[in-house]
């Protein structure tokens, strides 16, 4: 016979009696309140499929289990957690950053806008270094100044736009020779005003490019929008790789708790254009790599040090628009990993901490 005893037995032995919140038994029904561990609707179906098989398994197909499964009441950490509010129309914002400057992290990030650009998505791109601007050269739009456009009787800074990528930079309100010498939290609400009130319009994608460490700006931007994953630039010095770690460590702070989608390996090694097969690891092999395996994050990309990135970024049109060469392959590559990477968060976490994304030029989640 069927008795509560025995079911609050088996329920321990199942490791699931902390979840109960009430028990009845009438008959050969067995009527169970219990909360789930998140509030992932995958997690809750997971968690009624195990139940029923096991119930089916110790007490027959006799016994009908009635499960109600609850969602969890959000933690004081979840609680305390910095969420910024969604702008309309951007479905996805990748913020790429790096531990230390100099690791050529914007260079990095106008290649990769231009590219994922190139791949149909449409694209914005925010210089949010405020005191080193570098997207108006890289871009060869130095000197031109954004619009204002009225949209819904508000009005708004129209970005500027190039090679399909729209782009915000400080640098296109204040002179070529003038220095920004502002404190943080004016610094701050200028990034505010160029997320805010800018005309965006729809966007796939909108990367922005953060300056190097971990301060006050990274946090202006993670409490003012919603980040959905975080890119994380290196190049293989070991004294560049302890700084990523840092990074790294500021993202998956449980107060901000920002998925890192991947780490890129910037200057990863020399290949002469003499010698195109040929590759000379300069500044080290494989630290990103084994940088990677260790903090369980995957390696995006490994951009060569070339001199014609270095020139196309000076003259102000990014290497990955050089149809059929190297680097546009590699570029093509590293972007398609990230949204890889990005499909693959954004299954496995609820939706409330990452947006859903929908036709992602053929690419799909990585195979396990």
């Amino acid at each position: 016979m069927l008795t509560k005893e025995k079911v609050q037995d088996f329920l321990k032995e199942i490791e699931v009696d902390d979840l109960v919140n009430n028990l009845q038994i009438m008959g050969n029904d067995v009527y169970i309140d219990m909360t789930a561990h998140s509030p992932a609707m995958h997690e809750k179906k997971k968690l009624e499929a195990a139940m029923k098989q096991a119930f089916a398994s110790e007490f027959g197909e006799d016994v009908h289990l009635k499960l109600k499964i609850a969602s969890p009441e959000p933690s004081e950490i979840q609680q305390s957690q910095i969420k910024g509010k969604q702008i309309p129309g951007i479905q996805n914002i990748i913020a790429i950053a790096s531990g230390k400057g100099g690791v050529g992290k914007s260079t990095v990030s106008a290649n990769m806008a231009v590219t994922l650009a190139k791949m149909g998505f449409k694209v914005g791109l925010l210089d949010a270094d405020i005191y080193g601007p570098s997207v108006p050269t890289m871009f060869d739009t130095e000197g031109e100044k954004p619009i204002s456009v009225e949209v819904n009787g508000k009005s708004l800074m129209k970005p500027i736009e190039n090679y399909g990528v729209k782009m915000l930079s400080i640098g296109y309100f204040s002179g070529s020779n003038q220095a920004v010498v502002w404190r943080g939290p004016m610094a701050s609400k200028a990034l505010n005003q160029m997320i805010r009130d800018a005309a965006w319009g729809e966007l796939d994608f909108l990367l922005i490019d953060l300056p190097p460490g971990t301060g006050d700006i990274h946090l202006s931007i993670i409490q003012e929008v919603p980040v959905t994953g975080a890119v994380i630039v290196s190049t293989p010095q070991h004294v560049a790789l302890a700084d990523v770690r840092k990074g790294i460590a500021m993202f998956q702070m449980e107060s901000i708790n920002i998925p890192v989608l991947g780490l890129i390996e910037n200057m990863a090694y020399f290949t002469p254009e003499e010698l195109p097969e040929n590759k000379y690891y300069i500044f080290g092999n494989q630290g990103a790599q084994y940088l990677a395996e260790d903090l369980g994050i995957p390696v995006l990309g490994e951009i060569p040090l070339i001199q014609s990135i270095r020139e196309a970024g000076d003259v102000g049109r990014p290497a990955a628009l050089q149809e059929g060469s190297k680097i546009a392959d590699i570029y093509t590559d590293t972007a398609r990993k990230m949204v890889e990477s990005l499909v693959e968060r954004n299954k496995n976490l609820p939706p409330t901490e990452a947006v859903k994304i929908s036709t992602m030029a053929g690419c799909s989640p990585k195979a396990k």
